[in-house]
């Protein structure tokens, strides 16, 4: 992540004689060397560019650490060991921007109850949302339980993530993820859509007055209208 250390292990011991080589490979730039003599340790490393107060190698061992890393140090290092024959290792140092907490809003463009093939009761869709990310996974769970979920490699997108519910609790939430970490946003506002037990009370509301109109009707057609016929008679 920007902004970490990382250490490239040589996982060696520096012997006598030894010379130990790092290479920043896309500009052929040699940025680390150490070379033991006796028991002297002549060291090395790249003071200039990018690489200015960013180097740090141990003289024991060759690991090299790079400080405060940007993106600009993304690429391929090559370690090479000398003495009495040469060992060559390549580490490949792929920088990832830190995830941003993913966004939740509704839309109000899903339909609505007075809609043509809506229900009575309207259904609420959830928009999750990530800016400028890339190699990420954008997925919605409810609890433990993956509900969907959308996967990008390019280097820098935006992603949007639906998802329809009937009624709101807090077991949803929302996650933005890299292969070894990952940032997530509860879903709690409950402004965004109706609760689960407002939504039942909404239900019991349309039930009680769809049973008070059916007993209108009923007294109209079956009690009033056979005495007004009676009384025209």
């Amino acid at each position: 992540m920007e902004g970490d250390s990382i250490t490239l292990n040589t996982n060696v011991k520096v012997q006598i004689e030894d010379q130990i080589l790092w290479t920043f490979v896309p500009q052929s730039m040699q940025i680390a060397e150490i070379i033991k003599r006796d028991q002297l340790y002549f060291v090395f490393v790249n003071n200039d560019g990018r690489f200015r107060d960013k180097l740090h190698m141990d003289n024991q061992t060759g690991s090299l650490t790079i400080r405060n890393i940007r993106s600009e140090h993304s690429g391929l290092y090559q370690l090479q060991i000398s003495n009495s024959k040469i060992l060559v290792k390549r580490f490949n140092v792929t920088l990832y921007a830190p995830l941003p907490i993913p966004v939740i809003i509704r839309d109000y463009s899903h339909c609505s109850s007075s809609s043509p093939g809506c229900s009575s009761v309207p259904k609420c869709l959830l928009l999750c949302s990530v800016l400028n990310v890339g190699h990420v996974t954008l997925s919605w769970y409810k609890g433990n339980s993956l509900l969907s979920s959308i996967s990008v490699s390019d280097l820098s997108i935006s992603l949007f993530l639906p998802l329809e519910i009937e009624c709101l609790d807090d077991s949803y939430s929302c996650v933005v993820a890299y292969s070894f970490t990952n940032q997530t946003k509860h879903l709690s506002i409950t402004e965004l859509c109706l609760t689960c037990s407002e939504l039942l009370r909404h239900a019991l509301g349309i039930l009680v007055i769809t049973s008070i109109f059916l007993l209108l009707a009923f007294i109209v057609v079956v009690i009033i209208g056979p005495l007004k016929r009676k009384c025209s008679q």
